[in-house]
């Protein structure tokens, strides 16, 4: 494999695992009852950031690799973008809020501005997957 086909790799992981945690995964947290919430975040909590940093850290040594070796073109700015919005996105809005939801419980404002944060993400994903197949 090159370095543009593991972007490519590591990009539809990424994708993948978003579509998940938006179809799936916050669809079922947010359906929680407020007096299971704490227990189902935790567990939530848990469980998911082994599998973020396995997912993430695929995107990111996929793009060690393109950046020494791959040269710049259109379609991998369009990559760059997706990614850098799924990570802003991540540090500045979804793991801050799940850091409230964690301390204040599923406070309605809270759970929105997470699945926001959480359809950027996508967003990001799907515009990574499409630059890398460029």
């Amino acid at each position: 494999m090159d370095a543009p086909g593991a972007l490519l790799a590591a990009a539809t992981l990424h994708l993948g695992f978003q579509l998940v945690v938006t179809a799936v995964v916050y669809p079922a947290l947010v359906a929680t009852p407020p007096r299971d919430f704490p227990a189902a975040h935790t567990a939530h909590s848990r469980r998911i950031t082994p599998v973020v940093a396995v997912v993430y850290g695929s995107v990111l040594a996929a793009w060690v690799w393109v950046a020494v070796s791959v040269p710049s073109s259109p379609h991998l700015w369009v990559a760059l973008a997706g990614t850098v919005l799924s990570g802003v996105s991540t540090a500045v809005a979804a793991a801050p809020t799940h850091s409230r939801l964690g301390r204040e419980g599923p406070r309605p404002a809270l759970l929105t501005r997470l699945r926001r944060a959480d359809a950027v993400r996508l967003a990001g994903a799907v515009l990574t997957v499409a630059g890398a197949l460029g």
